[in-house]
């Protein structure tokens, strides 16, 4: 057993604090009444990012303003959810973020701030983000090719010409920390980050696949290592653009690595202490904190991991 729980406090980016209330979504009356309510709290989606600003007190929020406040839009207006003071928040999509009079405010990705909101402002970036990437990519109906039109307040587009109803699209990747009979730890590089990063295996689930076939495949695959035991730990949404991340140890039966040189350049068993050196030797970056593989690594480390360009 290590120090750390996967469980002991949440993930970034999972949704925390806030109902998304999706029965209310087909309501329309009750939709115009939550955006018309003073304490409703709206704020802009485009190509990712939201406008977000440090306070006084050292934290990051999102930028969100009053519904009255709000950029005019009909047709790209989401309900996210109800918070426990009852406050409904929206968001709008853009084609471009709002400028803004003060110097406080700047445009930022979840990769840079998701780890630096609140859980509930995290978890509400995440859904906006992910319902605006649906909805771009996603205009027309793939029954009948007719142009689709958005429904329940976000989360769904109706094609007009065959009826076809069409829901946001969420893609299952398994990620996988792996270890052999000697508790060292596998981990890779792909082939376009940069030198010294390495992490966690993952990929995609196929079709008419278990999540733990998955594991043992994507494994077998990219680092030419067969797995055994698949234990599942945690998930994470990782709208990146569309995917959900299915979290996993997973014993080899094999230690002989051959890399597929396609999606992974490079890949290596490490041992704590030699992991360890690595870092402070800046041989090895870890990966993003705000992933679920830096948790993964941590789960076998025994401590957090460094972070980039802190006590060295």
């Amino acid at each position: 057993m290590t120090e750390l729980d996967a469980t002991s406090q949440p993930l970034a980016l999972t949704h925390q604090g806030v109902d998304r209330a999706a029965h209310h979504r087909l309501d329309e009356a009750w939709l115009a009444a939550a955006w018309s309510h003073p304490t409703t709290r709206v704020f802009v989606v485009s190509g990712g990012q939201v406008m977000v600003e440090d306070t006084e007190d050292g934290r990051t929020e999102i930028v969100m303003t009053p519904a009255f406040d709000a950029p005019e839009t009909e047709t790209h207006r989401y309900f996210l959810g109800i918070d426990p003071d009852g406050v409904r928040y929206f968001a709008l999509q853009k084609d471009a973020l709002p400028g803004r009079m003060d110097d406080a405010a700047r445009a930022a990705g979840l990769r840079e701030v998701g780890g630096l909101l609140s859980p509930l402002q995290a978890g509400l970036m995440v859904h906006a983000v992910a319902l605006e990437n649906w909805q771009r990519m996603h205009r027309f109906c793939s029954r009948c090719g007719e142009r689709t039109v958005i429904a329940a307040a976000g989360h769904i587009r109706r094609c007009p010409a065959c009826g076809a109803e069409h829901y946001p699209r969420t893609d299952p990747a398994v990620i996988m920390l792996v270890t052999d009979d000697k508790d060292r730890a596998l981990l890779g590089r792909q082939v376009h980050w940069p030198e010294g990063r390495f992490s966690t295996l993952a990929g995609f689930v196929e079709p008419g696949e278990s999540v733990e076939q998955a594991v043992r495949r994507e494994v077998q695959e990219e680092a030419g290592v067969t797995v055994g035991e698949v234990a599942y730990v945690a998930s994470q949404p990782w709208p990146f653009p569309s995917s959900l991340m299915l979290g996993f140890t997973a014993q080899a039966t094999s230690s002989q690595i051959t890399v597929d040189g396609d999606e992974i350049h490079e890949a290596r068993w490490f041992s704590r202490e030699e992991l360890q050196a690595a870092f402070e030797s800046g041989e090895v970056l870890p990966p993003s904190g705000i992933s679920i593989a830096a948790r993964l690594v941590e789960l076998w480390y025994g401590k957090p991991l460094p972070v980039p360009g802190v006590g060295r």
